[in-house]
């Protein structure tokens, strides 16, 4: 048996079953997280507050479309704002292993910008966001400046805030959601890996996708020990299984953003019977 396979397991046990580190991931990276996730201080995982509604800088109307943020140099991201005056909800969309903010957006963005809802898709500051291999740091401080640009440059509904994301972006986008629940309403998570440790703000509502055929992050060791986990940590759980690999169809992600966009009240299905 792969030594990499052992050492998973044996991280599992410690664990309590809790985790699930992908093949090749370093295995040291979610115990070193939960080691930070426990001592005092502000958490590395919390963002900054958001200012509140008379101290926030007014939001200059941005043309509609695909803008870059102009933050980051090589490794940025970008904006895609409707055409819509007024508030509007806001999604965070993370990308996954190896990809980019602008890459991440075709799988959300024309649906979102379609139902009125602006979309926040940032690079990570290396090849994946960095505690999915690491510990809490720079990608917070990142996501931190590009939530604050993004609400001066359209007017973000207040409460009305997602985190989302695909593979590695949504393992990510539910810790860090989280982790940070006075800041996100809604947690959408297409073919998420596992949980990484993090201490709890908040109970955002959370939806959670997986394929049924997916060779990549196996849903019987990924989502269907994940979504129970996190209702008994007394979450709010919308869950799709679906026939399909490492992907988020179409339907699921409209799924997803209804789920987001109508309040989200988490409801059972044929496919989440068993699970929880």
């Amino acid at each position: 048996m792969d030594p990499r396979t052992l050492a998973r397991r044996e991280l599992l046990r410690l664990a309590g079953g809790a985790l699930w580190v992908p093949l090749g991931a370093s295995i040291a990276s979610p115990l070193v997280a939960l080691a930070a996730s426990g001592c005092g201080g502000q958490a590395p995982e919390r963002l900054a507050p958001a200012p509140a509604a008379d101290d926030a800088p007014r939001a200059s109307r941005t043309t509609p479309g695909i803008q870059p943020l102009g933050l980051g140099g090589e490794r940025d991201g970008v904006l895609v704002v409707p055409e819509r005056e007024g508030p509007m909800p806001l999604i965070l969309m993370l990308h996954g292993a190896g990809g980019t903010g602008r890459r991440a957006v075709r799988l959300l963005g024309p649906m979102a910008a379609e139902l009125g809802c602006a979309v926040l898709s940032p690079d990570s500051r290396g090849a994946t966001w960095d505690a999915v291999t690491g510990a809490f740091g720079p990608d917070v401080r990142f996501l931190e400046r590009a939530l604050a640009d993004a609400a001066t440059r359209c007017e973000v509904a207040p409460g009305r805030v997602a985190a989302a994301g695909f593979s590695d972006g949504a393992t990510y986008a539910l810790a860090l959601g989280r982790a940070n629940g006075d800041r996100f309403s809604h947690l959408l998570a297409f073919s998420p890996g596992f949980l990484i440790p993090a201490r709890r703000v908040g109970s955002p509502r959370i939806f959670v996708s997986h394929g049924r055929q997916d060779d990549v992050l196996p849903i019987a060791s990924c989502s269907r020990v994940m979504v129970p986990r996190l209702r008994r940590d007394g979450y709010e759980v919308r869950y799709r299984e679906f026939d399909g690999g490492h992907e988020a169809p179409p339907t699921v992600m409209r799924e997803g953003m209804g789920f987001f966009l109508d309040g989200g009240s988490a409801s059972s299905s044929r496919a989440e019977r068993g699970i929880g």
